[in-house]
Parts: structure tokens; sequence; C-alpha cells
């Protein structure tokens, strides 16, 4: 069967991988409904297209921390590729590097940073990194990666510790005897006896985290540090002050705070206050208060024709925003560069993406469904796919290159 879409690399990967893995990969924390809003706020944006522009001739390289990359989609740092292929990570650099974009190496590999460099030597790459209770653990792999030629850090934020992830409870989850975290091979050998969260000792990460420790990581690297998990604006100022280079808008996959927002935004919603304003068929009426509390329940049988993102209408209304990644860039303002991932399955999606202001998205389920299809070769054909819907989408919008791609391009529906 023709693999068109990223659907059927899931249909695959869900029909070919062990119950355990493919739960472990699929799962969100507590009820998902975080994990499944990334998925929905995607659907609840639509495009505005320009006609008559030209499109003949089209160009969707852009660049992230002053490097050129084929096109603004990337590998988010996602762990234990070899559960999905037998050669892991290695696969994922090798892909990555042919289709030339960023691939986030996850401080859980099952490949070490070493073995991944080794078989993609010109690839680019960031390595994402967890600060642990003993810090000599952080400081020693990123003095190894920086040596290796990793061109940025990408600190992630939101574990302090891990979310409830009830499926992977259910199966007990655990890697298989023959795999391990291979940048963490050897370190953890007089701790057998401790119990094992994700192939390492259990409380091995440090609650503790907090922002002097940026300034720490600072001291102790050259490279640019982007934060990964940030969803609101104060701590996007914070990580503004605090001196890093980038912000990776996310929620991690929706595994680590049910409940918290969608990574990607929506335009403000518009609330239109009923003491101000006469009814009429192209606004309805609600109240500051009623508004408000509708703004908690975002599916569309619960909001019908409740709420606009109508910019119009010549009377008093209040602008709320849901979701993160607008919010974020409008807080930032150009001072650093914003990329978000969570949620992006079509060419469309990364359209959208960057029409609310990220520079690049990065996808984490969709490259294990690749791996699981076919290795190496199925994560590049994960990944053409997504560049030919993003250069279709751009085209049929009226863009021609991605500098053309703004807010201007999309609205909200209505919920």
């Amino acid at each position: 069967m023709a693999m068109v879409c990223l659907t059927d690399f899931e249909e695959y990967a869900k029909e070919h991988l062990s119950k355990a893995t493919w739960d472990y990969y699929a799962a969100g924390a507590d009820e998902c409904c975080t994990r499944d809003d990334n998925l929905l706020a995607y659907k609840r944006i639509r495009l505005r297209p320009r006609i008559l522009r030209d499109v003949s001739v089209s160009d969707t390289r852009t660049t992230v921390q002053g490097t050129e990359i084929s096109f603004p989609v990337g590998i988010a740092p996602t762990a234990f590729h070899c559960l999905a292929w037998h050669e892991g990570e290695v696969a994922t650099a090798r892909a990555t590097e042919a289709l030339n974009t960023c691939y986030i190496t996850s401080t859980y590999s099952t490949c070490s940073v070493e073995e991944i460099v080794a078989a993609a030597p010109n690839g680019y790459r960031w390595f994402q990194l967890y600060v642990y209770r003993d810090r000599k653990l952080s400081e020693q792999i990123v003095h190894r990666v920086e040596a290796l030629g990793y061109k940025a850090l990408v600190l992630t934020v939101d574990v302090p510790y891990t979310g409830k992830r009830r499926n992977d409870i259910r199966n007990q989850f655990k890697l298989p005897p023959h795999l391990k975290v291979k940048n963490f091979d050897g370190v953890f050998q007089q701790e057998t006896a401790a119990p094992e969260e994700y192939g390492i000792p259990a409380n091995t990460l440090d609650p503790s985290i907090s922002w002097k420790d940026v300034y720490w990581l600072q001291s102790i690297t050259r490279l640019p540090i982007i934060i990964k998990g940030i969803l609101t604006k104060e701590d996007a100022e914070l990580a503004v002050e605090h001196g890093v280079q980038g912000i990776i808008v996310s929620n991690h996959g929706g595994r680590q705070l049910d409940g918290g927002p969608a990574s990607v935004s929506t335009p403000p919603i518009r609330l239109v206050m009923e003491s101000h304003c006469p009814p009429s068929d192209a606004t309805s009426q609600v109240s500051q208060n009623e508004g408000r509390q509708l703004l908690g329940r975002t599916t569309a049988r619960n909001t019908p024709n409740r709420l606009e993102s109508l910019t119009s209408p010549d009377c008093p209304t209040a602008d709320y925003r849901i979701d993160a990644l607008s919010e974020i860039v409008d807080t930032v303002q150009g001072r650093i560069e914003i990329y978000v991932d969570g949620g992006i399955r079509t060419g469309s999606d990364v359209l959208k993406a960057l029409a609310l202001g990220a520079k690049c998205v990065f996808i984490g389920r969709p490259a294990v469904w690749g791996l699981a299809y076919k290795g190496e070769e199925g994560l590049r054909e994960v990944l053409q796919i997504l560049n030919d819907e993003f250069r279709l989408s751009m085209a049929l919008s009226g863009c021609r290159n991605v500098a053309e791609i703004n807010r201007n391009l999309i609205q909200c529906s209505k919920l």
C-alpha cells in the first residue's frame, strides 16, 4: 500500500509495534486531554488564501539559529528509537542529514551521541538536556556533545517529575534487556537495585530545577540554549531576561500536565459585551463571566455559535487567547526565535504554525512511525511528505517563500 500521509504511517506502526511499545509512544498524561487538544487546535484554524500571486516557483528554506535548513520541520527529542527500528537514532540521524533539517537528539537515546555523529557526520543537530540531581551527569553530557559538534542545547524544563501515563503503568513499561539509555552506559552500575523509570534509576531528575540553573548552564557551555516546555507569556519573558536563544513552545506531547494548553495557538477570540451591543446575525452575545466559563470548554459541542474570531464589529469587546503560541510570540516580539511542537500531522499544520509566528516546528511521534515502517527510509518518506504538503499548502495560499507567511493568512473558526 502506498504511504500517502502521516496517518498511514501511524496505522502501520500501531499494527506492527508491540502493544507496550505503541502505548509508550502514544501515551498522554492522565486522560490524554492535552495530547488530543494538540491535534484539535490545528483543526480550529482556517487559512485565508490569496490568489493570482504567481506561485510558479516556491522556496521552503528557512534558518534556525543562523543555519539554513531545507524546510521548517525538524525532529523533536523523542526517546528510545531502537524500540521502533533496530538502528534507532542512527537511522534518524541519517534521514535528517539527507533531508537537510534539524534533529534534536534526546538524552534518552538508545544510541550514544558518538554513534549518532559517526553515522551522519554532516547532520545539523541540537541536544536535548535534563538537569539531574547529580549536576556532574548533566555537565559531562554537555561537554561531550559540545566537543562532538552539536550546535545547541535544548533544556527541557517541564519534567520536575514524570507525568502519569496510565498505560505505561498498566504495562509495567521497561526497556527490553538488549536496550539501554546509551548516553549513560555504565553510569548507574552501582544503583542496580534502585527502581527503574524509563531506563534510568527513579528520582534521577532534579525537581529543584529553577531559573538559576539557566545561568549555571550558561557558565559551563558556549552553545546556544533553547528552552523547551514554556507555555505562558510570563515564562517566555523570563526566558528572554535570562539570555536564552530560543523557546520551544511545548507541552511534551501532552505527556506531562493534562489539562494544560495545546501548544499551537489560535488568534484572539472576541467576547462581545451584551450590555453594549445589540443582537445581530454576525455576532453572538456573551457576557464577560459567561465568556470566561466558556473558554474552559473548548469543544464545538459545548460552545456552538457563542465565541467569534471576528475583528470588525464596532462594539466593545474583550480579547482572550486560547492555547500558547500566539501569546508567547506576542510577548517575545522577535527578540529570540520561537519554535513549536505537538500535533503537527500535515503540511498545512506547518503553514498554520508559521503563520502564528513559529520559526520552525518539530515532530515527535510521526518520526517514530516512519522508523517503524522502514527505518531511515521510512522517516525520509515522512519528512518528504510533510515537505511536499507544506510546499503545496504554501502555493495554494499564495505564499512563494516562508517570509511571506504571516497572521493575515489565518483565522480561527467558530468553536
